[in-house]
């Protein structure tokens, strides 16, 4: 019962982040969505950066999990396509399309939120770790930019003359292009 309050908290929280913005949200609006007293939402989340930071320790945790999978992996051309695979298939969840348009839309906000530097930093760890050390500068630029054309992708979604399988199936081809030499 409790990681449902915490889970709907976090949902109304960043659904209202995304529309008012993160500094015009205050931590009342989030409870009354929510249908409790503000002594209720303080049980879970103290400020509305503890909200951020929960939000973020989510993609932080799922990133450290492949960037683990990664760094114990043969830095082999299977090694980059299965990593491709792995991230693609967590960036079809709902919550991360979310998370993504709310960080979008408060970057001046959260520019220098710890938790939101350590899911950056995390991200940059990861896309290192597609290359071989002695790729050359071409070649790690391309690996990188393999996992950032997956996310490119998702932002095509908000044209909608395609299906989202449309999509990932054409952002995975244009992933994988790049990590060809």
């Amino acid at each position: 019962m409790r990681e449902d309050t915490r889970a709907r908290i976090q949902e109304i929280a960043l659904r209202l982040f995304t529309e008012q913005g993160y500094e015009a949200t205050s931590l009342r609006e989030i409870a009354e969505e929510l249908g409790v007293t503000k002594a209720a939402l303080y049980y879970h989340f103290k400020t509305k950066d503890d909200i951020v930071a929960s939000l973020a320790d989510l993609r932080v945790a799922e990133l450290e999990e492949l960037l683990q999978w990664a760094r114990s992996s043969p830095k082999t051309p299977e090694m980059r396509r299965e990593l491709l695979e792995r991230y693609a298939e967590r960036l079809k969840q709902a919550r991360y399309l979310e998370v993504t348009r709310f960080l979008e839309r408060n970057q001046t906000a959260l520019r220098d939120h710890p938790n939101i530097s350590r899911m950056r930093e995390t991200m940059l760890a990861l896309t290192s770790e597609m290359s071989p050390p002695d790729a050359t500068p071409t070649e790690r630029i391309s690996h990188s930019l393999a996992l950032f054309a997956l996310h490119a992708g998702k932002w095509l979604t908000q044209q909608g003359d395609l299906t989202e399988e449309e999509i990932s199936k054409a952002t995975m081809e244009v992933a994988l292009r790049l990590l060809e030499p």
